[in-house]
């Protein structure tokens, strides 16, 4: 039996979340005294063999443009294939976009148990208990898996990469493909910017900021950080921002390492999208701002006063 973790990528190139899921699958493979295997789908540039590094031992690869973009009935059914032929009995997952696409799917091909959204390893000493994170990010429930297949999909940045100094073998895996369902026509990309579902550090600002005229200053900030940029709905619904930078319940939902919120009151529904950030700092000039009682720092001020002094503290440190 194996562990098979599921890696994603775009472009060619394998995403963050993807070397967290590796990196846990490995962890688990070793807690369950069986070998960690990894699947990618699609033409990539980047090294698989690297991938030993993060504790996988071999590497199925399906080098067929029909799989560069994601069609998720035509990739669950692959990855139910490889599973099979890896003896695989847990499957890992990242829960980020694509996963959360495949793997509800995957669990009802697989006739398998799944837990979305996990933050910890399972707990194997009696049965199979997984901890996920509820009510948004508010509670923790443990959920023992009893089927023989058992699906795991990691919340991103939940899980720290743990670094080797393994090489993978690199196979590739003869998948049978069916016409796609989906056919990508264009894709409308944001370029320059880093995409915030991959961002460790995002900069937001809300509706403190009176206008989009005043955003110059967490863009500013961004780019000497090399951060992305998020807003808050308020923000997106008055157009001041594009709607791909709003977070929160009805935006995206982000993980990133440092959360720095400008002028955001922190209202539960923008909490909702950003709780899972390892270090949340806020400046509110409100001190009984909600946003303060989730922060890791907060500063009581006015953010066109404090921005200016934190940009050019910023620019001092790095010697520009």
């Amino acid at each position: 039996m194996s562990v098979l973790i599921y890696i994603d990528q775009a472009e060619g190139q394998i995403k963050k979340s993807s070397f967290e899921a590796a990196s846990y699958g490995a962890k688990l493979a070793e807690q369950t005294g069986t070998s960690a295997e990894a699947l990618v789908l699609g033409n990539v540039s980047d090294d698989l063999s690297a991938l030993g590094k993060y504790g996988i031992k071999k590497v199925h690869h399906v080098a067929d443009a029909q799989l560069d973009h994601l069609d998720a009935q035509l990739f669950i059914k692959v990855i139910a294939e490889a599973a099979a032929a890896s003896k695989a009995d847990i499957i890992v997952i990242s829960a980020n976009v694509n996963g959360k696409a495949i793997a509800p799917g995957l669990s009802a091909r697989l006739k398998a148990g799944l837990v979305a959204g996990a933050v910890a390893l399972p707990d194997t000493s009696n049965g199979f208990v997984v901890k996920k994170a509820v009510f948004s990010g508010k509670a923790f429930a443990n959920i023992r898996i009893n089927s023989p297949i058992k699906i795991i999909s990691l919340t991103p940045n939940a899980f720290t990469p743990v670094l080797g100094e393994g090489v993978a073998e690199v196979a590739p895996f003869a998948a049978t493909l069916e016409a796609p369902k989906v056919k990508v026509t264009a894709t409308n990309k944001v370029k320059g910017q880093i995409p915030l579902s991959e961002a460790e550090l995002v900069i937001s600002g809300g509706r403190g900021l009176k206008g989009p005229e005043n955003w110059g200053m967490i863009e500013e900030l961004a780019q000497l950080l090399g951060a992305a940029t998020a807003c808050s709905r308020a923000v997106a619904d008055a157009h001041w921002r594009p709607h791909h930078e709003h977070v929160g319940q009805t935006g995206g939902s982000i993980a990133p390492n440092l959360y720095f919120a400008v002028g955001i009151s922190g209202a539960i529904q923008h909490l909702a999208g950003v709780n899972r950030s390892k270090t949340i700092v806020v400046i509110n000039k409100d001190p009984e701002a909600p946003f303060f009682k989730a922060a890791d720092y907060g500063i009581v001020g006015d953010a066109f006063e404090l921005m200016p002094k934190i940009i050019e503290a910023v620019k001092k440190l790095k010697g520009k």
